[in-house]
């Protein structure tokens, strides 16, 4: 299967699907997904045959890129697409100048996904919207 992933404007479409997989799914209580970060975000999305499949969104503080509200629609999980989207994101941040690391914040269940992008758990699990999460790092340039 084939997708495009480019940075968007829309972010109405990225929000329908964080309200899909973070709030329908996995119970995350509005307040805790709604913040003042969309504002200064740079937001991807993910198409596949004209439909949004996928998002996440890029921040900048510093020399630390963040990469954060990663997620996938049920049916397109499995595909690849959350690591081609992960990985784009990886290529964006890596290109803005100053920015020496990579950084998010992954739910345990997800830790050897990024694992396998190179990223690496430090500190301990904490509580983010009722789920398990640890922050994860790289470098900029692997």
């Amino acid at each position: 299967m084939t997708w495009t992933i480019t940075e968007t404007d829309d972010i109405a479409a990225c929000h329908a699907l964080r309200q899909t997989v973070f709030i329908d799914e996995q119970g995350v209580r509005e307040i805790d997904e709604w913040d003042e970060l969309d504002d200064q975000a740079v937001h991807l999305l993910a198409i596949v045959h004209g439909q949004p499949v996928g998002t996440a969104r890029l921040l900048t503080q510093g020399e630390t890129g963040k990469i954060g509200r990663i997620c996938v629609v049920k049916d397109q999980r499995g595909t690849g697409l959350g690591a081609a989207l992960v990985q784009h994101a990886i290529d964006r941040l890596v290109a803005t100048p100053g920015i020496t690391r990579l950084m998010l914040g992954a739910q345990e269940h997800a830790i050897g996904f990024y694992q396998k992008l190179g990223f690496t758990a430090y500190g301990p699990t904490y509580d983010d919207a009722g789920i398990p999460h640890r922050d994860m790092e790289r470098p900029s340039h692997l």
